[in-house]
């Protein structure tokens, strides 16, 4: 390859990763909503919340921190409360 070709390519392949990353994040909503589920917050891991992450995130599988008390999950109705983490127990509410 000349090095034009390679600066052409490396381009390319540049772009190509840009517009993914930014249909990734476009797609980033939250989850289709579960009538025999309810929303517990604080109990996910980092980049497995199902929504609401707070500032620097977008929405569904974009927290940043484990047992974030802004992102949330979808549980079995009646469960969130029980489910405990190193941060205390899940809540039904943002902390």
């Amino acid at each position: 390859m000349t090095t034009k070709t390679t600066f052409i390519a490396a381009t390319l392949a540049g772009s190509l990763t840009a517009a993914l990353g930014m249909v990734a994040s476009a797609a980033a909503g939250p989850v289709a909503e579960q009538p025999s589920m309810e929303k517990c917050y604080g109990i996910s891991l980092a980049g497995k919340n199902d929504c609401a992450a707070g500032a620097g995130t977008t929405c569904a599988g974009t927290s940043k921190v484990n047992y974030d008390g802004k992102a949330w999950k979808y549980v079995a109705k009646g469960t969130c409360e029980t489910i405990k983490t190193p941060n205390g127990m899940g809540h039904l509410k943002a902390m």
